[in-house]
């Protein structure tokens, strides 16, 4: 299997996706805003077909879309212009009907959009590689210098305000890094999944974490284990990536909630 480029390709970006995500999943779910990865996916769907449209790379135009969705909702959210799950349906909706209007008008209702739904392995090059790489430690190293300040936000916002932290600003760089988080995990697991595998490792963590460094830390074995065993599995099964990682992560959670259900009974 690693004798084919392609799966070194895939693995390595697989890798810092699956680092990367939960990590960025853990403090939206905190939040209680586990679905924010919906809403601006499907921006960042827009996001493709502007860049269809324009004739440009579709991953920097739904880089650009997802920061722009997630600055949105967190400006609809903070300034009470809406609830958070209204300000998510309304960039939900609106996302996913600018795309197909945007896929329309640029001629391009046949192109190959699966790739970028649903995630390819054969898409992933040297060069996307290569973004993903800078893109994703740029983000690990944005949340460990912030960590503390993050944390803080995520668990009890008043309580951040009270004691002087920049609430608005800190809420927006966690939404910012949920949209390039999507941005650069098209390749891997496909806009319309990366919210699962954001997800998903988090609240298997939970199941059998013991503090809150520990649920981070599970969660980034998780959802690496998730993306290293899917890319195996779909290699060998001839399966879809993004859907085997998806179903794999599902697996982790049913096995640390099997492990809970049984430490509580014992």
């Amino acid at each position: 299997m690693l004798d084919l480029e392609f799966m070194r390709l895939a693995f390595a970006a697989g890798a810092i996706v699956g680092v990367l995500a939960p990590v960025v999943g853990f403090f939206l779910v905190q939040r209680q805003m586990s679905l924010i990865g919906d809403g601006i996916g499907h921006v960042a769907f827009a996001g493709v077909a502007a860049g269809y449209l324009l004739g440009i790379s579709p991953v920097w135009t739904a880089i650009a879309a997802a920061i722009v969705g997630a600055v949105g909702i967190e400006w609809l959210r903070a300034h009470r212009q809406a609830a958070g799950d209204q300000a998510l349906a309304l960039v939900f909706y609106t996302g996913i009907a600018a795309g197909v209007v945007l896929i329309s008008a640029a001629g391009a209702l046949n192109a190959n959009l699966f790739t970028y739904l649903f995630g390819s392995i054969l898409t992933v090059s040297r060069s996307d590689l290569v973004t993903i790489a800078v893109l994703g430690f740029a983000a690990l190293a944005i949340i460990v210098v912030l960590l503390r300040a993050l944390l803080a936000v995520s668990i009890d916002e008043e309580g951040a305000r009270v004691a002087g932290l920049r609430v608005a600003a800190l809420n927006g760089v966690v939404a910012m890094l949920a949209a390039l988080t999507i941005g650069i995990s098209m390749r891997i697991v496909g806009i319309l999944l990366i919210a699962a595998l954001m997800v998903l490792p988090v609240i298997a963590a939970q199941r059998v974490a013991w503090s809150l460094r520990s649920t981070i830390a599970l969660s980034v074995v998780c959802g690496l284990a998730s993306v290293l065993a899917g890319l195996t599995i779909s290699y060998y099964a001839n399966l879809p990536p993004g859907g085997t990682i998806v179903l794999t992560a599902t697996g982790f959670f049913l096995a640390a909630a099997t492990v809970d259900a049984v430490r509580i009974r014992v």
